[in-house]
């Protein structure tokens, strides 16, 4: 009897042990009870009914990613091409999803491979190739709308590899070659433009130069030549002033000595033949000593007779 009792006491402690839940962080447990919903347990500690309640799903509400395998598609232009991609998810509904798709990541595959075909659809290759930002917008609303009755959130979606067929990756790769080879010559040519241009810049700039040096030197010519034309000139003219400064001087000597008028006028005539010196063409003399002309010429025939 005992036995019987201590084996009954040992299946209640585990009845009611298995009552006790612990839900841990960034989960949640969907419980039913008689096989139907009957509430959404968060994090803590928590105790069911027994026998009647149970634990139907634990539900991860941490974000997850699911990369799908690559997907033909077909672009506007008839090329054929695979692409693959990565979707970011988050349940945000835990009843919904337990109870909204039997599957939910084969339902998340396949909606992205529809979506993804109805998006390349109404694109070129060109246009699918460099619009990887704009496909990955479109497919994350569509995606979103459509996952939204499943308890599901898409946060993003990004397109992992585009691969176009070998003979169009041949051709692209040629295109970039040429490309490539094109940019050369045009980077090359403009190196030697720049050269060019540099060069004969050089030059133009070295000729002003000179130029400007030349005019500098001739200016200097004429300067140094205009110079020495103004000292020769207060030279002469300081030398005329000497000259007449000692024919008055000599007149004042001669009038304070007591000479008479003819005398005078004659030292006058002496003064104005040396200051003419035999260069000048022409010479102005005074009225009153041209009226002595006569008189010096009887004087000097007196004394050539005596």
């Amino acid at each position: 009897m005992i036995y019987v009792i201590l084996v009954l006491f040992a299946v209640i402690l585990v009845v009611l042990a298995s009552c006790v839940k612990i839900v841990p962080q960034a989960y949640a447990y969907v419980v039913e009870r008689l096989g139907a919903y009957q509430g959404t347990w968060s994090v803590g500690f928590h105790i069911k009914m027994p026998l009647i309640d149970k634990v139907a799903k634990k539900i991860n509400l941490k974000e997850q990613v699911v990369d799908f395998a690559p997907q033909p598609v077909i672009t506007k232009d008839n090329v054929t091409m695979r692409i693959d991609t990565v979707v970011f998810f988050q349940i945000t509904d835990p009843k919904l999803f337990a109870y909204g798709v039997e599957n939910p990541i084969m339902a998340i595959e396949n909606l992205t491979a529809t979506t993804l075909r109805n998006i390349i659809g109404d694109l070129e290759l060109d246009q699918t190739l460099t619009s990887r930002e704009t496909i990955n917008t479109k497919m994350r609303a569509s995606l979103d709308e459509a996952t939204d009755p499943w308890g599901i959130k898409v946060n993003r979606v990004e397109l992992k590899n585009i691969i176009p067929p070998a003979e169009i990756q041949n051709a692209m790769e040629r295109q970039m070659k040429a490309e490539r080879e094109r940019r050369e010559a045009v980077t090359r040519a403009e190196g030697e433009k720049k050269a060019s241009v540099t060069v004969a810049e050089g030059k133009k700039e070295a000729a002003i130069l000179e130029a400007e040096a030349e005019k500098r030197s001739a200016i200097l010519r004429a300067e140094a030549q205009k110079e020495k034309m103004i000292r020769e000139a207060e030279g002469e003219a300081e030398a005329i002033l000497k000259v007449q400064k000692a024919t008055a001087d000599g007149l004042r000597m001669i009038r304070e000595a007591g000479a008479d008028e003819a005398v005078l006028r004659l030292k006058s005539l002496e003064a104005f033949e040396k200051a003419a010196d035999g260069k000048a063409t022409k010479i102005i003399i005074p009225s009153e000593i041209q009226g002595m002309a006569g008189l010096a010429a009887s004087v000097k025939e007196l004394i050539s007779d005596k």
